[in-house]
């Protein structure tokens, strides 16, 4: 069973699954609350890219600069990760 995150995540699985696939701890609540609504109909739009595990330690350096994440020239190939989805 999924770890409870918050009152405000109405559907825990889906939120869980799209954490494992890379996606932010916001949009991931985006995605469950709204696949969790049913006058809402999500499509799986986007998601090409390959997990973020999947990344050389360059690329994601370059996606942590572009979203101006502080300490990244400090940070592990796993560190620019969980910043990356934790931003």
């Amino acid at each position: 069973m999924a770890e409870q995150h918050s009152s405000s995540i109405k559907d825990e699985d889906t939120y869980e699954a799209l954490r494992d696939d890379g996606y932010s701890k916001e949009t991931a609540a985006r995605i469950a609350n709204a696949q969790a609504n049913p006058d809402q109909s999500p499509s799986k739009k986007g998601g090409k890219a390959p997990p973020y595990e999947d990344w050389t330690k360059d690329a994601l350096y370059d996606r942590a600069q572009e979203l101006d994440i502080d300490g990244r020239s400090d940070m592990t190939k796993s560190d620019l990760i969980s910043a990356l989805r934790d931003r």
